[in-house]
Protein backbone atom coordinates (compact mmCIF):
# COMPACT_ATOMS: atom_id res chain seq x y z
CA UNK A 1 0.00 0.00 0.00
CA UNK A 2 1.34 3.32 -1.30
CA UNK A 3 -0.76 5.29 1.84
CA UNK A 4 1.50 4.40 5.21
CA UNK A 5 -1.13 5.94 7.75
CA UNK A 6 -3.76 3.66 5.89
CA UNK A 7 -1.44 0.64 6.07
CA UNK A 8 -0.97 2.11 10.20
CA UNK A 9 -4.50 2.28 10.62
CA UNK A 10 -5.35 -1.33 8.91
CA UNK A 11 -2.63 -2.29 10.85
CA UNK A 12 -3.95 -1.24 14.26
CA UNK A 13 -7.58 -2.39 13.15
CA UNK A 14 -6.18 -5.96 13.11
CA UNK A 15 -4.90 -5.91 16.34
CA UNK A 16 -7.88 -5.03 17.63
CA UNK A 17 -9.61 -7.66 16.24
CA UNK A 18 -6.91 -10.17 16.87
CA UNK A 19 -7.52 -9.18 20.95
CA UNK A 20 -11.15 -10.09 20.13
CA UNK A 21 -12.24 -11.03 16.92
CA UNK A 22 -16.06 -10.00 15.80
CA UNK A 23 -16.25 -13.64 12.94
CA UNK A 24 -19.42 -14.11 11.39
CA UNK A 25 -19.26 -18.05 10.35
CA UNK A 26 -21.70 -19.73 7.81
CA UNK A 27 -21.43 -23.27 8.36
CA UNK A 28 -23.18 -25.91 5.89
CA UNK A 29 -24.21 -29.56 6.50
CA UNK A 30 -25.06 -31.55 3.44
CA UNK A 31 -24.98 -35.40 2.84
CA UNK A 32 -22.18 -36.48 0.35
CA UNK A 33 -25.05 -38.67 -2.10
CA UNK A 34 -28.65 -37.10 -3.50
CA UNK A 35 -30.60 -39.76 -4.61
CA UNK A 36 -32.39 -38.73 -8.10
CA UNK A 37 -36.30 -38.30 -8.36
CA UNK A 38 -37.99 -39.92 -11.81
CA UNK A 39 -41.25 -38.68 -13.32
CA UNK A 40 -43.04 -36.80 -10.86
CA UNK A 41 -42.10 -37.95 -7.67
CA UNK A 42 -39.84 -35.63 -5.56
CA UNK A 43 -37.35 -37.26 -3.54
CA UNK A 44 -36.48 -35.05 -1.27
CA UNK A 45 -32.57 -34.41 0.16
CA UNK A 46 -32.23 -36.44 3.22
CA UNK A 47 -30.55 -35.70 5.50
CA UNK A 48 -32.26 -32.43 5.06
CA UNK A 49 -29.30 -29.43 3.97
CA UNK A 50 -28.93 -27.93 7.69
CA UNK A 51 -27.27 -23.68 7.95
CA UNK A 52 -26.03 -22.80 11.50
CA UNK A 53 -25.14 -18.63 11.74
CA UNK A 54 -22.37 -18.26 14.70
CA UNK A 55 -19.97 -15.71 15.86
CA UNK A 56 -20.52 -12.62 17.80
CA UNK A 57 -20.16 -10.59 14.34
CA UNK A 58 -23.66 -11.36 13.42
CA UNK A 59 -24.68 -9.50 16.63
CA UNK A 60 -21.99 -6.23 16.32
CA UNK A 61 -23.82 -6.18 12.83
CA UNK A 62 -27.24 -6.03 14.44
CA UNK A 63 -25.94 -3.19 16.45
CA UNK A 64 -24.78 -0.88 13.48
CA UNK A 65 -27.71 -1.47 11.51
CA UNK A 66 -29.82 -0.46 14.66
CA UNK A 67 -27.56 2.73 15.12
CA UNK A 68 -28.34 3.48 11.20
CA UNK A 69 -31.81 4.12 12.44
CA UNK A 70 -32.98 1.01 10.45
CA UNK A 71 -34.58 -1.06 13.21
CA UNK A 72 -33.74 -4.34 14.64
CA UNK A 73 -36.17 -5.82 11.92
CA UNK A 74 -33.17 -4.86 8.81
CA UNK A 75 -30.79 -7.06 10.73
CA UNK A 76 -33.07 -10.48 10.35
CA UNK A 77 -31.26 -13.10 8.61
CA UNK A 78 -32.91 -14.55 5.11
CA UNK A 79 -31.39 -16.77 2.72
CA UNK A 80 -32.29 -19.28 -0.31
CA UNK A 81 -30.76 -22.44 -1.49
CA UNK A 82 -31.05 -24.60 -4.28
CA UNK A 83 -28.79 -26.31 -7.17
CA UNK A 84 -26.02 -24.71 -8.88
CA UNK A 85 -26.33 -22.85 -12.17
CA UNK A 86 -26.47 -25.65 -14.42
CA UNK A 87 -29.63 -27.35 -12.57
CA UNK A 88 -31.13 -24.11 -11.58
CA UNK A 89 -33.58 -23.45 -14.30
CA UNK A 90 -34.68 -27.07 -13.72
CA UNK A 91 -36.06 -26.89 -10.13
CA UNK A 92 -37.02 -23.77 -7.49
CA UNK A 93 -34.82 -22.64 -5.05
CA UNK A 94 -36.17 -23.05 -1.21
CA UNK A 95 -36.72 -20.29 1.62
CA UNK A 96 -34.65 -20.49 4.87
CA UNK A 97 -36.16 -18.48 7.72
CA UNK A 98 -33.51 -18.71 10.73
CA UNK A 99 -34.41 -19.44 14.43
CA UNK A 100 -32.13 -18.77 17.23
CA UNK A 101 -31.23 -21.52 18.81
CA UNK A 102 -30.07 -21.71 22.89
CA UNK A 103 -26.34 -21.25 22.30
CA UNK A 104 -27.59 -18.24 20.34
CA UNK A 105 -26.52 -19.77 16.53
CA UNK A 106 -28.63 -19.55 13.83
CA UNK A 107 -30.56 -22.51 12.52
CA UNK A 108 -32.17 -22.68 8.85
CA UNK A 109 -32.96 -26.21 7.02
CA UNK A 110 -33.96 -26.82 3.28
CA UNK A 111 -36.37 -29.41 3.77
CA UNK A 112 -37.54 -29.47 0.32
CA UNK A 113 -34.77 -29.75 -1.96
CA UNK A 114 -34.55 -32.78 -4.74
CA UNK A 115 -33.00 -33.55 -8.35
CA UNK A 116 -35.24 -34.57 -11.22
CA UNK A 117 -34.35 -37.05 -13.80
CA UNK A 118 -33.75 -34.16 -15.94
CA UNK A 119 -31.08 -33.65 -14.46
CA UNK A 120 -28.66 -34.82 -16.25
CA UNK A 121 -25.49 -34.26 -14.29
CA UNK A 122 -23.45 -37.14 -11.76
CA UNK A 123 -22.52 -34.02 -9.42
CA UNK A 124 -23.65 -31.09 -8.16
CA UNK A 125 -23.24 -28.24 -5.58
CA UNK A 126 -26.22 -26.72 -3.35
CA UNK A 127 -25.95 -22.92 -3.54
CA UNK A 128 -27.02 -20.32 -0.74
CA UNK A 129 -27.80 -16.93 -1.01
CA UNK A 130 -27.92 -14.59 1.81
CA UNK A 131 -29.96 -11.78 2.70
CA UNK A 132 -30.61 -8.99 5.47
CA UNK A 133 -34.73 -8.28 5.38
CA UNK A 134 -33.33 -4.65 4.58
CA UNK A 135 -32.77 -6.18 1.23
CA UNK A 136 -28.69 -5.57 1.57
CA UNK A 137 -27.20 -8.93 -0.04
CA UNK A 138 -24.52 -10.87 2.69
CA UNK A 139 -22.86 -13.32 0.04
CA UNK A 140 -23.11 -16.38 -1.68
CA UNK A 141 -22.26 -20.01 -0.53
CA UNK A 142 -21.50 -23.20 -2.04
CA UNK A 143 -21.57 -26.66 -0.84
CA UNK A 144 -18.95 -29.67 -1.34
CA UNK A 145 -19.80 -32.02 -4.89
CA UNK A 146 -22.74 -34.34 -4.41
CA UNK A 147 -22.72 -37.33 -5.83
CA UNK A 148 -26.11 -38.63 -7.97
CA UNK A 149 -26.86 -42.10 -7.42
CA UNK A 150 -29.97 -43.58 -8.70
CA UNK A 151 -30.80 -45.72 -5.95
CA UNK A 152 -28.68 -47.19 -2.79
CA UNK A 153 -26.62 -50.16 -4.02
CA UNK A 154 -28.01 -54.02 -3.34
CA UNK A 155 -24.84 -55.87 -4.59
CA UNK A 156 -21.79 -56.21 -2.22
CA UNK A 157 -19.20 -53.17 -2.75
CA UNK A 158 -15.54 -54.02 -4.03
CA UNK A 159 -13.49 -51.84 -2.49
CA UNK A 160 -11.35 -51.59 -5.77
CA UNK A 161 -14.42 -49.28 -6.52
CA UNK A 162 -14.47 -46.63 -3.37
CA UNK A 163 -16.67 -44.02 -4.58
CA UNK A 164 -19.71 -45.61 -2.33
CA UNK A 165 -17.64 -47.17 0.63
CA UNK A 166 -17.30 -45.28 3.96
CA UNK A 167 -14.28 -45.06 4.92
CA UNK A 168 -13.05 -44.86 8.86
CA UNK A 169 -12.89 -41.39 10.12
CA UNK A 170 -15.43 -39.78 7.88
CA UNK A 171 -18.23 -38.23 8.81
CA UNK A 172 -21.94 -39.66 8.93
CA UNK A 173 -25.81 -39.26 9.50
CA UNK A 174 -27.88 -42.17 10.53
CA UNK A 175 -31.72 -41.63 10.47
CA UNK A 176 -34.83 -44.07 11.28
CA UNK A 177 -37.78 -43.91 8.93
CA UNK A 178 -40.78 -46.08 9.81
CA UNK A 179 -42.36 -47.87 7.54
CA UNK A 180 -40.54 -45.81 5.03
CA UNK A 181 -42.89 -42.72 5.38
CA UNK A 182 -41.13 -39.72 4.87
CA UNK A 183 -43.03 -38.02 7.72
CA UNK A 184 -41.87 -40.18 10.43
CA UNK A 185 -37.81 -39.98 9.60
CA UNK A 186 -35.74 -39.21 12.67
CA UNK A 187 -32.35 -38.35 12.67
CA UNK A 188 -29.80 -39.81 15.40
CA UNK A 189 -28.49 -36.40 17.39
CA UNK A 190 -27.69 -34.79 20.58
CA UNK A 191 -29.07 -32.28 22.69
CA UNK A 192 -28.03 -31.23 26.39
CA UNK A 193 -25.58 -33.54 26.21
CA UNK A 194 -27.51 -36.56 25.65
CA UNK A 195 -28.47 -38.92 22.18
CA UNK A 196 -31.58 -38.00 21.08
CA UNK A 197 -34.39 -39.08 17.75
CA UNK A 198 -34.89 -35.88 16.52
CA UNK A 199 -37.76 -35.23 13.64
CA UNK A 200 -36.01 -31.63 13.48
CA UNK A 201 -32.16 -31.56 13.62
CA UNK A 202 -29.45 -33.91 12.74
CA UNK A 203 -26.19 -34.23 13.88
CA UNK A 204 -23.24 -35.43 11.85
CA UNK A 205 -20.64 -37.77 13.32
CA UNK A 206 -17.51 -39.28 13.10
CA UNK A 207 -17.33 -42.97 12.43
CA UNK A 208 -14.20 -44.80 13.47
CA UNK A 209 -12.65 -48.49 13.44
CA UNK A 210 -12.13 -49.81 16.63
CA UNK A 211 -9.61 -52.25 18.07
CA UNK A 212 -11.86 -55.01 18.54
CA UNK A 213 -10.54 -55.30 22.17
CA UNK A 214 -11.11 -51.45 22.90
CA UNK A 215 -12.31 -50.74 26.28
CA UNK A 216 -15.17 -47.92 26.84
CA UNK A 217 -12.58 -45.35 28.17
CA UNK A 218 -9.54 -45.94 25.78
CA UNK A 219 -9.76 -46.94 22.35
CA UNK A 220 -7.27 -46.50 19.51
CA UNK A 221 -8.17 -45.71 16.09
CA UNK A 222 -7.95 -47.69 12.68
CA UNK A 223 -7.62 -46.86 9.04
CA UNK A 224 -9.54 -48.52 6.67
CA UNK A 225 -13.00 -49.19 5.10
CA UNK A 226 -15.68 -49.81 7.47
CA UNK A 227 -17.11 -53.14 6.76
CA UNK A 228 -19.96 -55.30 8.42
CA UNK A 229 -19.17 -57.09 11.92
CA UNK A 230 -16.69 -54.31 12.64
CA UNK A 231 -16.13 -52.06 15.79
CA UNK A 232 -16.90 -48.57 15.51
CA UNK A 233 -16.91 -45.55 17.76
CA UNK A 234 -19.44 -42.80 16.90
CA UNK A 235 -18.29 -39.54 17.74
CA UNK A 236 -20.38 -36.13 17.65
CA UNK A 237 -18.62 -33.87 15.46
CA UNK A 238 -20.30 -30.65 17.62
CA UNK A 239 -20.00 -32.06 21.27
CA UNK A 240 -17.69 -34.89 21.11
CA UNK A 241 -20.10 -36.77 23.21
CA UNK A 242 -19.48 -40.60 21.78
CA UNK A 243 -21.22 -43.84 21.74
CA UNK A 244 -19.93 -47.28 23.65
CA UNK A 245 -18.31 -49.13 20.84
CA UNK A 246 -21.16 -51.05 18.54
CA UNK A 247 -20.75 -53.64 16.37
CA UNK A 248 -22.26 -52.42 12.58
CA UNK A 249 -24.53 -55.12 11.40
CA UNK A 250 -25.99 -55.59 7.90
CA UNK A 251 -29.70 -55.47 7.52
CA UNK A 252 -32.38 -57.24 5.71
CA UNK A 253 -35.63 -57.20 6.32
CA UNK A 254 -35.51 -56.35 9.73
CA UNK A 255 -33.37 -59.30 10.37
CA UNK A 256 -29.45 -58.60 11.91
CA UNK A 257 -27.23 -60.27 9.56
CA UNK A 258 -24.32 -61.49 11.73
CA UNK A 259 -22.24 -62.79 9.08
CA UNK A 260 -21.79 -60.49 6.86
CA UNK A 261 -18.05 -58.82 6.24
CA UNK A 262 -18.39 -56.64 3.66
CA UNK A 263 -17.62 -52.68 2.59
CA UNK A 264 -20.51 -50.52 3.62
CA UNK A 265 -22.34 -48.37 1.15
CA UNK A 266 -24.22 -45.06 1.30
CA UNK A 267 -27.77 -45.51 1.91
CA UNK A 268 -27.28 -49.00 3.56
CA UNK A 269 -29.60 -50.10 6.29
CA UNK A 270 -27.72 -51.26 9.27
CA UNK A 271 -27.70 -51.64 12.98
CA UNK A 272 -25.54 -50.69 15.47
CA UNK A 273 -25.29 -53.70 18.54
CA UNK A 274 -23.41 -52.99 21.41
CA UNK A 275 -20.42 -54.67 22.34
CA UNK A 276 -20.09 -57.60 24.43
CA UNK A 277 -24.02 -57.50 25.40
CA UNK A 278 -26.78 -59.47 24.91
CA UNK A 279 -28.27 -59.01 21.74
CA UNK A 280 -28.99 -55.35 23.00
CA UNK A 281 -28.94 -52.38 19.72
CA UNK A 282 -28.68 -48.96 19.23
CA UNK A 283 -32.94 -47.82 18.98
CA UNK A 284 -35.24 -45.00 18.84
CA UNK A 285 -38.47 -45.01 20.96
CA UNK A 286 -40.24 -41.80 19.54
CA UNK A 287 -37.35 -39.02 20.52
CA UNK A 288 -35.64 -40.97 22.69
CA UNK A 289 -32.40 -43.23 22.58
CA UNK A 290 -32.77 -46.32 23.97
CA UNK A 291 -31.48 -49.98 23.98
CA UNK A 292 -33.21 -52.65 22.50
CA UNK A 293 -32.70 -56.79 22.57
CA UNK A 294 -33.19 -58.67 19.59
CA UNK A 295 -34.86 -61.79 19.48
CA UNK A 296 -32.83 -64.76 17.91
CA UNK A 297 -33.50 -66.55 14.96
CA UNK A 298 -34.55 -70.33 15.70
CA UNK A 299 -33.87 -71.27 11.91
CA UNK A 300 -31.07 -69.27 11.58
CA UNK A 301 -27.94 -69.16 14.16
CA UNK A 302 -26.90 -65.76 11.90
CA UNK A 303 -29.81 -63.64 12.27
CA UNK A 304 -31.14 -61.74 14.78
CA UNK A 305 -34.53 -60.03 14.65
CA UNK A 306 -35.23 -55.86 14.74
CA UNK A 307 -37.40 -54.18 15.55
CA UNK A 308 -38.41 -51.01 13.38
CA UNK A 309 -36.58 -48.20 15.65
CA UNK A 310 -33.56 -50.05 15.76
CA UNK A 311 -33.13 -50.32 11.64
CA UNK A 312 -30.83 -47.13 10.95
CA UNK A 313 -29.91 -45.78 7.29
CA UNK A 314 -26.42 -44.43 6.87
CA UNK A 315 -25.04 -42.00 4.87
CA UNK A 316 -21.92 -40.00 4.28
CA UNK A 317 -22.21 -36.22 5.49
CA UNK A 318 -20.38 -32.99 4.50
CA UNK A 319 -19.55 -29.99 5.97
CA UNK A 320 -18.17 -26.29 4.50
CA UNK A 321 -17.77 -23.19 7.02
CA UNK A 322 -17.28 -19.57 5.48
CA UNK A 323 -15.95 -17.27 8.10
CA UNK A 324 -15.48 -13.26 7.58
CA UNK A 325 -15.48 -10.48 10.08
CA UNK A 326 -16.80 -6.77 8.46
CA UNK A 327 -15.08 -5.14 12.22
CA UNK A 328 -12.86 -3.26 10.30
CA UNK A 329 -15.16 -0.99 8.03
CA UNK A 330 -18.93 -0.90 7.30
CA UNK A 331 -19.27 -3.31 3.91
CA UNK A 332 -22.06 -2.50 1.62
CA UNK A 333 -20.73 -5.20 -0.97
CA UNK A 334 -21.25 -9.29 -1.01
CA UNK A 335 -18.52 -11.19 1.01
CA UNK A 336 -18.54 -14.00 -1.04
CA UNK A 337 -16.23 -15.11 -2.66
CA UNK A 338 -14.78 -16.17 0.51
CA UNK A 339 -11.52 -17.86 0.14
CA UNK A 340 -11.47 -20.99 1.29
CA UNK A 341 -7.83 -22.21 2.31
CA UNK A 342 -6.72 -26.00 2.46
CA UNK A 343 -2.97 -26.18 2.57
CA UNK A 344 0.40 -24.03 2.91
CA UNK A 345 3.45 -25.22 0.91
CA UNK A 346 7.13 -23.18 2.06
CA UNK A 347 9.41 -23.00 -0.44
CA UNK A 348 13.23 -21.47 0.06
CA UNK A 349 13.90 -20.04 3.98
CA UNK A 350 15.61 -17.70 5.71
CA UNK A 351 15.65 -13.84 3.62
CA UNK A 352 13.82 -15.21 0.61
CA UNK A 353 11.52 -18.02 2.15
CA UNK A 354 8.18 -18.25 -0.06
CA UNK A 355 4.50 -19.48 1.26
CA UNK A 356 1.87 -20.72 -1.05
CA UNK A 357 -1.18 -20.56 -0.01
CA UNK A 358 -3.59 -23.40 -1.05
CA UNK A 359 -7.65 -23.46 -1.68
CA UNK A 360 -10.76 -22.17 -3.25
CA UNK A 361 -12.49 -19.04 -4.47
CA UNK A 362 -9.48 -16.54 -4.41
CA UNK A 363 -8.85 -13.30 -6.25
CA UNK A 364 -6.88 -10.47 -6.94
CA UNK A 365 -8.03 -8.26 -4.35
CA UNK A 366 -6.84 -11.00 -1.23
CA UNK A 367 -3.67 -10.43 0.62
CA UNK A 368 -1.63 -12.76 3.52
CA UNK A 369 -1.47 -11.67 6.28
CA UNK A 370 1.04 -13.25 9.42
CA UNK A 371 -0.92 -11.43 12.32
CA UNK A 372 -0.59 -8.18 12.04
CA UNK A 373 1.77 -8.26 9.42
CA UNK A 374 0.97 -7.86 5.81
CA UNK A 375 3.13 -10.40 3.35
CA UNK A 376 3.77 -9.34 0.12
CA UNK A 377 0.82 -11.07 -1.76
CA UNK A 378 0.98 -12.48 -5.43
CA UNK A 379 -2.70 -13.55 -6.93
CA UNK A 380 -1.88 -17.01 -9.23
CA UNK A 381 -5.30 -18.91 -9.76
CA UNK A 382 -8.73 -19.25 -7.62
CA UNK A 383 -6.81 -22.29 -5.98
CA UNK A 384 -3.31 -20.47 -5.50
CA UNK A 385 -2.03 -17.09 -3.35
CA UNK A 386 2.12 -16.59 -3.20
CA UNK A 387 3.43 -14.17 -0.20
CA UNK A 388 6.96 -13.59 0.64
CA UNK A 389 6.96 -14.43 4.22
CA UNK A 390 7.79 -11.28 6.35
CA UNK A 391 10.87 -11.31 8.48
CA UNK A 392 10.49 -11.86 12.25
CA UNK A 393 11.77 -8.69 13.31
CA UNK A 394 8.45 -7.87 11.22
CA UNK A 395 7.08 -8.40 14.87
CA UNK A 396 9.06 -6.20 16.52
CA UNK A 397 11.73 -8.58 17.52
CA UNK A 398 15.02 -8.51 16.54
CA UNK A 399 16.06 -12.33 14.88
CA UNK A 400 19.06 -12.72 16.67
CA UNK A 401 17.51 -12.14 20.19
CA UNK A 402 14.67 -14.71 19.28
CA UNK A 403 14.50 -17.30 22.24
CA UNK A 404 10.93 -19.01 21.95
CA UNK A 405 8.88 -19.97 18.92
CA UNK A 406 6.13 -17.14 18.19
CA UNK A 407 3.28 -18.13 16.22
CA UNK A 408 0.97 -16.59 14.25
CA UNK A 409 -2.54 -16.95 13.02
CA UNK A 410 -2.72 -16.53 8.89
CA UNK A 411 -5.54 -14.46 7.64
CA UNK A 412 -6.48 -13.08 4.43
CA UNK A 413 -7.55 -9.59 4.04
CA UNK A 414 -9.77 -8.15 1.27
CA UNK A 415 -8.99 -4.46 -0.33
CA UNK A 416 -11.40 -2.86 1.59
CA UNK A 417 -10.29 -4.60 4.92
CA UNK A 418 -12.67 -7.69 5.09
CA UNK A 419 -11.30 -10.02 7.12
CA UNK A 420 -11.10 -13.79 6.00
CA UNK A 421 -9.54 -15.93 9.15
CA UNK A 422 -8.55 -19.11 8.82
CA UNK A 423 -7.63 -22.56 11.13
CA UNK A 424 -4.17 -22.28 10.24
CA UNK A 425 -1.02 -20.64 11.61
CA UNK A 426 2.75 -20.06 10.58
CA UNK A 427 5.34 -20.36 13.44
CA UNK A 428 8.88 -19.09 13.52
CA UNK A 429 11.16 -21.11 15.31
CA UNK A 430 14.78 -19.50 16.66
CA UNK A 431 17.95 -20.91 15.45
CA UNK A 432 19.19 -23.89 17.78
CA UNK A 433 22.21 -21.89 18.58
CA UNK A 434 20.14 -19.79 20.59
CA UNK A 435 17.44 -21.97 21.90
CA UNK A 436 17.47 -21.19 26.15
CA UNK A 437 20.01 -24.14 28.02
CA UNK A 438 21.54 -25.54 24.59
CA UNK A 439 24.13 -27.18 25.21
CA UNK A 440 27.15 -25.57 23.92
CA UNK A 441 29.82 -27.80 21.92
CA UNK A 442 32.83 -27.34 23.73
CA UNK A 443 35.21 -29.08 20.77
CA UNK A 444 34.84 -26.42 17.83
CA UNK A 445 36.46 -27.68 14.44
CA UNK A 446 39.01 -25.79 12.75
CA UNK A 447 36.64 -24.68 9.97
CA UNK A 448 34.28 -22.85 12.55
CA UNK A 449 33.02 -20.75 9.59
CA UNK A 450 31.74 -24.05 7.12
CA UNK A 451 30.78 -25.51 10.30
CA UNK A 452 28.57 -22.49 11.83
CA UNK A 453 27.12 -21.72 7.84
CA UNK A 454 26.19 -25.75 7.44
CA UNK A 455 24.39 -25.37 10.56
CA UNK A 456 22.42 -22.02 9.15
CA UNK A 457 21.78 -23.31 6.28
CA UNK A 458 20.29 -26.35 8.27
CA UNK A 459 18.15 -24.38 10.79
CA UNK A 460 17.09 -21.81 7.96
CA UNK A 461 15.32 -25.07 6.16
CA UNK A 462 13.30 -25.56 9.18
CA UNK A 463 12.60 -22.81 10.90
CA UNK A 464 9.40 -22.17 9.55
CA UNK A 465 6.40 -24.74 10.96
CA UNK A 466 2.79 -24.75 9.07
CA UNK A 467 -0.18 -25.77 11.64
CA UNK A 468 -3.45 -26.63 11.09
CA UNK A 469 -5.50 -26.16 14.16
CA UNK A 470 -8.13 -29.06 14.52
Amino acid sequence: RSNPYQTNLLRDGVRRYLQLPADQTVLILHAKVAQKSYGNEKRFFCPPPCVYLSGPGWKLKQEQVKARDVGEAGFRVCGYMGLDSMGSSLMETQKLSFEEQPDAKGFGCAKALYISDADKRKHFRLVLKLFFSNGQEIGTFHSKLIKVISKPSQKKQSLKNTDLCISSGSKVSLFNRLRSQTVSTRYLSVEGGAFIASARQWAAFTLHLADESCTQSEFPLREGYIRYGSVVRLICTATGITLPPLIIRKVTKQYAMLDVDEPISQLHKCAFQFQGSDRMYLCLSTEKVIQFQASPCPKEANRELLNDGSCWTIIGTETVEYTFSESLTCIHEPVSPVPLITALQLTGGGDVAMLEVQGDYFHAHLKVWFGDVEAETMYRSPKSLVCVVPDVSAFGSDWRWLRYPITVPLLLIRDDGLIYSSSFTFTYTPEQSFIPGQQVLSDVPQDTDKLLDSIHQEFTRTNFHLFMQS
